[in-house]
């Protein structure tokens, strides 16, 4: 496994125009992103075709898919292979092979070409793009604490359930809920603090002095007799109000402040008063300001959801179902974070979740039905064969760059079939899940209530899968498809 590791970091790094072509790799669950310095060098049919490359996404970074597991041992392969952290920026692009006389005559273009690039990349970028990166940059690196933490969290949820049923008794199991209940707290309790520090990584302020404006936001110092008020409607400030959405957009402002201050406060006093003068100011416009303001903004969304959730039942679950798949494509599905965060945080769980689930069901169906109708093309089924097992258990992006995407008419037939399991949640109602993460089979544990909402879950996994399945046999398939003509 190690050896393939290193070949293919080696072969992605042959494609993207080498080490010294990339200052910057990070990953999330699926996918290597890369800062490239110079598009010209990259050779994107050439990445595409490497073997175990399941896509490639081209945003304000290059994105290689590659599935769950060997994307983060790729992807510190990468990084060792560069000599830095995971998520740290190479100083510059220039190869540690080049001696001072090499490299002399070409600093000063260099430098150049990469600041035009970087220019020309801002203005060819929208400014919803950027906040999708931002968003992604803050939340991604938190991905596997919401997995790990939400699913012990939830085991400890259905052994409550079953200890309050009698199905199980004792000491022992109390103990266990709550060892799962404190871990799965160490994640959503000190959520913003978490965030606060992100944020200001990818703000570029001092990730310390973020983690200190998030922990603001929980008022821990507030006296409960003498509570701050709520300057515009003079009710008392309630703590986590504006949950991350608020920490965001306080850190945002944060970094501003900071990077002022260090401009215009004398080098020799500069550790000392621009971080008390950036929390003096900030703290008081974060406690005062933003969470009164970011609370607003939270309820309006999480009001507005639910309504919709509520309203359409079946029609907005089959919408939002078929939907999903094209906003995970272009990048989208990131600013549904904050959203699923203040639905967990206000309701103890986010019914969005689960309905859009049904979006990879509806790729796994779509896969089997390939698997069926595509047994002459043997390369289609050997894919479909790599991707399937990690498709069902809610990480769909292998399936849908590797796949289903590529293909086209069967992409369309994921996305309906996941309409129609999106439907039959809507129609059954009250899931929800308490955290964020995989779909698929891996989100059953964290269905909140256990029980019926489970079954209802389930149910609906089903019927994505059977709706995926039956619209790509009949309708998802065609001749070039079939035989190998196409993949």
């Amino acid at each position: 496994m190690a050896d393939n590791v290193t070949k293919l970091a080696e072969e992605i790094y042959e494609h993207v125009g080498g080490v010294n072509n990339v200052n910057k790799i990070v990953n999330c669950m699926t996918r290597i992103r890369m800062g490239v310095i110079d598009d010209n060098k990259v050779d994107l049919e050439g990445l595409k075709a490497v073997e175990g490359v399941m896509g490639v996404v081209e945003d304000e970074t290059l994105q290689v898919v590659l599935g769950p597991g060997t994307v983060s041992k790729v992807a510190q392969k990468m990084a060792d292979m560069a000599g830095v952290e995971l998520g740290e920026e190479r100083p510059d692009g220039t190869s540690v092979e080049e001696s001072p006389s090499e490299t002399s005559g070409k600093e000063d273009v260099n430098a150049k070409a990469k600041e035009v690039h970087a220019e020309v990349k801002n203005k060819n970028q929208k400014p919803w793009s950027k906040v999708l990166r931002s968003i992604a940059n803050i939340f991604v690196p938190l991905i596997p604490a919401f997995v790990g933490a939400g699913i012990i969290g939830g085991i400890a949820s259905v052994l409550t359930n079953m200890l309050e049923a009698g199905t199980i008794s004792g000491s022992v199991w109390v103990n266990i809920i709550s060892v799962g209940s404190i871990i799965q707290s160490g994640v959503f309790t000190y959520l913003v603090i978490y965030v606060g520090i992100n944020a200001a990584r990818e703000f570029g302020a001092s990730p310390s002095l973020g983690g200190v404006i998030g922990g603001v936001t929980m008022l821990t110092g507030m006296s409960e007799e003498l509570p701050l008020p709520n300057i515009f409607t003079g009710e008392p400030l309630a703590e986590g109000q504006g949950g991350v959405i608020g920490v965001i957009i306080a850190v945002f402002l944060m970094a501003q402040v900071e990077k002022w201050l260090h401009k215009i406060v004398p080098d020799a006093v500069d550790i000392i008063v621009t971080p008390v003068l950036t929390l003096a100011a900030m703290g008081v416009v974060t406690i005062f300001f933003i969470m009164p303001l970011a609370g607003w903004i939270s309820d309006g969304l999480v009001g507005g959801i639910s309504w919709v959730l509520g309203v359409g039942g079946a029609f907005a679950g089959f919408v939002l179902g078929a939907l999903f798949l094209p906003m995970v494509m272009f990048g989208l599905h990131q600013i549904l974070t904050p959203i699923h965060l203040s639905l967990i945080e206000t309701y103890g769980s986010t019914t969005l979740l689960p309905i859009l689930a049904m979006a990879g069901a509806g790729q796994v169906g779509a896969a089997f039905a390939l698997w069926l109708r595509c047994r002459g093309n043997k390369k289609l089924t050997e894919m479909i064969k790599g991707a399937l097992p990690v498709g069902i258990l809610g990480i769909g992006e292998p399936l849908i760059y590797g796949v289903t995407l590529p293909l086209g008419r069967p992409f369309i037939t994921a996305c309906l079939g996941g309409g129609i399991g999106g439907a039959v949640v809507g129609l059954l109602g009250g899931v929800g899940s308490i955290s964020i993460g995989p779909s698929g089979l891996a989100l059953i544990p964290l269905i909140s209530g256990g029980g019926v909402p489970m079954l209802n879950y389930v149910i609906s996994l089903i019927a994505g899968y059977i709706g995926g399945f039956v619209l790509t046999y009949f309708f998802g398939t065609n001749e070039d498809i079939r035989e190998g003509r196409i993949i």
